[in-house]
């Protein structure tokens, strides 16, 4: 037992080095972990592991047997490119294009479930659920074009102890939230803490199952990571200046159903606050509905195909014909409207719509398992004008999934 202590410890120690990249539904992750993934993130309603359970809707605690430990990793890469049309001087960055030039990255994820007697399942886990950035500085910086130092890095890290609880028919569950939010604007590293809370039900119905989860919105305040205000270094600046960037709330429905035989067919939809959360409203961030589809089949008893779609509207808003010598506030500061559009479209492009998602899993035995997933986001551009300005970026995605699923 304590050797299994130690090896969980340490695994959540690795998840903690997670490294930020860019995610799907705005910035956040589609799901964590290979199973979940591979069905278009759906798990409110169907999950497979305690992973899924935890991030998708704790409530699904409840429908996992015994005790498992699993241990994810995802390589994430996307494909970031920006194009500028603009005058030279002034602040103005003249033309331009580029490819971002962070190539992948690292996303860890670590499950643990226990029941604690016949009604009641314990669970932790630790997984980065989303990110962004760019990074356009050797090509742009070098030749003067990038007066903005586009180098934007989000990151997010929970830690979720859960609990369910099961009576009848009806599940219900909770877990707390432990977040730690790393960013930089290219002032150098800004991190912080936030604590929130995600509920969740669960429902049988025959073959059907049903699931309602929730999770509040959680407030990270960053001093010190941005000179929105453009005093710059001069004897008039006043310090660069403090983003409180809040991860948004959600709210969530999801239905699966196992009627025939080997086969699971999940639904998830759900809504996810940037509307109204710090930060990304200050960016003209909007509400985003998200619909998930997944499947699952098992051709024999050790084998398991999975695939699904996830789509979600861009959550950006689109500002054409800006005020180009205007200010915007953000947060008490005055920003250039043409540096806040530049910063926004050029830096925090997390506008991909339609993923298509594909894997399988094999039991080696009854107590191990390896999962494998993959994900395609379609490449998806926004793009701004005004006058004889024009702001594009275009971003694609693509993601392989490996886990481990042992059970004991």
């Amino acid at each position: 037992m304590k050797k299994s202590v130690n090896i969980t410890a340490a695994a959540f120690l690795i998840a903690g080095l997670a490294v930020s990249g860019h995610a799907t539904n705005g910035d956040n992750l589609i799901g964590v972990g290979p199973t979940s993934r591979a069905m278009g993130g759906t798990g409110i309603a169907a999950p497979q592991d305690a992973i899924s359970a935890i991030f998708t809707n704790p409530a699904g605690l409840s429908q996992l047997s015994g005790s498992q430990f699993n241990f994810a990793g995802t390589y994430f890469a996307p494909v970031v490119k920006a194009a500028v049309l603009a005058p030279s001087g002034g602040g103005m960055p003249g033309n331009w294009k580029a490819t971002s030039q962070d190539a992948a990255y690292a996303v860890p994820a670590i499950g643990l479930t226990a029941p604690i007697n016949d009604s009641m399942n314990f669970g932790i886990a630790a997984f980065g659920v989303s990110g962004m950035g760019v990074d356009y500085r050797n090509e742009l910086l070098t030749s003067n074009k990038d007066p903005m130092n586009t180098n934007t890095k989000v990151s997010v890290m929970k830690f979720v102890p859960a609990v369910s609880y099961k009576t009848g028919a009806l599940s219900i569950g909770a877990g707390l939230d432990i977040d730690y939010q790393a960013a930089d604007f290219g002032a150098g590293l800004s991190h912080n803490y936030a604590l929130g809370a995600r509920l969740g039900a669960g429902y049988e119905f025959g073959k059907w199952n049903f699931g309602l989860t929730y999770v509040t919105a959680q407030n990270v305040e960053h001093k010190r990571i941005y000179d929105f205000d453009g005093t710059g270094a001069g004897a008039a600046f006043n310090g660069y200046d403090t983003l409180k960037l809040e991860n948004p709330a959600q709210v969530g429905f999801g239905a699966s159903y196992k009627g025939l035989d080997k086969w699971v067919f999940s639904a998830d939809v759900k809504r996810i606050g940037w509307g109204s959360a710090k930060g990304y409203k200050d960016f003209a961030w909007e509400n985003q509905t998200v619909y998930a589809l997944g499947v699952q089949n098992k051709p024999s008893d050790k084998l398991t195909l999975r695939a699904g779609w996830n789509y979600g509207k861009s959550p950006l808003k689109v500002h054409n014909n800006f005020n180009l010598a205007g200010m915007t506030a953000v947060q008490g500061k005055n920003m250039g409207t043409f540096g806040y559009e530049y910063f926004r479209v050029i830096g925090f492009p997390g506008i991909v719509e339609t993923h298509l998602t594909f894997g399988a899993g094999y039991e080696f035995s009854p107590r191990f398992a390896l999962n494998l997933g993959y994900k395609k986001a379609l490449a998806k551009t926004i793009t701004e004008t005004s006058g004889p300005v024009t702001l594009k970026s275009e971003l694609s995605e693509t993601a392989y999934d490996l886990g481990l699923n042992f059970k004991f």
